[in-house]
């Protein structure tokens, strides 16, 4: 997993985020997938509880033939010992 300058991306997001050295993105244009995109992310978390959230952004974008749902997780992850 890549390390991010969190202090860079936390003024760009708001100043009231948390710091981060790791995102994860989920996204989806089908209707079926949308409807379970929350399953997915919370599924992501429960897996991954080594991480401590930052922030979720939600995100929506369309055009005249698609809508898409993206779910962004910021998180810190902790050292491996």
């Amino acid at each position: 997993m890549a390390t991010l300058d969190s202090s860079s991306h936390s003024r760009a997001l708001g100043s009231n985020m948390a710091p981060f050295n790791g995102v994860k993105v989920f996204s989806a244009t089908m209707i079926a997938d949308r409807e379970r995109l929350g399953e997915k992310v919370t599924a992501w978390i429960e897996a991954h509880r080594e991480c401590e959230l930052s922030q979720i952004v939600v995100t929506q974008s369309s055009d005249a033939a698609f809508h898409c749902i993206a779910i962004t997780v910021f998180f810190n992850e902790r050292p491996r010992a």
